[in-house]
């Protein structure tokens, strides 16, 4: 199994970067990960795949919520998703190969694939081909997580080093659009593979949960997302080996 990096465990992970809408310096976008790295900041982004087949940085699965164009990622193509501003800031969504170059192994960083089937199945592997491509060149700490555990499966075969993670919960939200087996089964993390992945990240809430109590003493490393508070802070930390935050700034040990 890849060995986490150590700086995993002790350096608190800005949830889509150091983001803050009220100075418009806005999710995911390079302003938000100039912040996180100035503050010395592990860093967690988002990967959605464009039309033409490049990891683009950027949350949704559609650009509604947070630029002034419509529809699903996917209908456009890199470079013109390279056009698009984020919010009422400067920055617009940019491919993961530039993030890269930026963060240039300043900080840990913590890669989030996003499932665009909206089913959490198995996919075409196309997201997960163009990171490890991204990645490829890369020689800063880095890992990489999914809710979707195909996907991680998928990676897990296209690279043997690469730390790899589930992202988990109850997946009770109606959001989500599974049926209630899926959600069942998700739930109870039983596609966690000890041999090859390296952690989990959470969601606060239920981080009593039976399944991660016993990941926990198999000496796996848990995370948590979302924290937003310095209070949240303090209560995770009694349970997991860090936090993923937003919304203030976390303590640094």
């Amino acid at each position: 199994m890849p060995v986490l990096d150590p700086a995993f465990l002790k350096t608190p992970i800005a949830h889509r970067a150091l983001h803050d809408a009220s100075k418009g310096i806005y999710e995911n976008c390079r302003s938000a990960i100039i912040a996180a790295i100035e503050h010395g900041y592990a860093i967690e982004i988002d990967l959605q795949l464009s039309l033409d087949g490049r990891a683009m940085v950027f949350h949704d699965d559609t650009l509604d919520r947070l630029t002034d164009k419509r529809g699903d990622v996917s209908d456009y193509t890199s470079a013109e998703l390279s056009r698009i501003k984020v919010g009422s800031g400067q920055d617009v969504i940019e491919p993961l190969e530039d993030i890269l170059h930026l963060i240039d192994g300043r900080v840990p960083l913590l890669i989030e694939l996003k499932d665009q089937s909206r089913q959490l199945s198995q996919t075409d592997g196309r997201l997960e081909q163009a990171t490890i491509e991204a990645l490829s060149l890369y020689q800063g700490t880095v890992a990489v997580m999914s809710f979707n555990p195909h996907m991680i499966a998928t990676m897990a075969k296209l690279s043997s080093d690469l730390p790899l993670g589930l992202t988990t919960g109850s997946f009770m939200d109606p959001s989500w659009g599974i049926d209630a087996e899926r959600i069942a089964h998700l739930s109870q993390i039983t596609d966690f593979d000890a041999e090859r992945y390296s952690f989990v990240s959470h969601f606060a809430l239920e981080l009593r949960a039976p399944c991660i109590q016993t990941l926990k003493e198999q000496g796996t490393a848990i995370f948590t997302w979302t924290i937003r508070s310095p209070e949240a802070e303090a209560v995770a930390m009694q349970t997991v080996d860090n936090i993923t935050f937003e919304g203030y700034l976390a303590a640094h040990p």
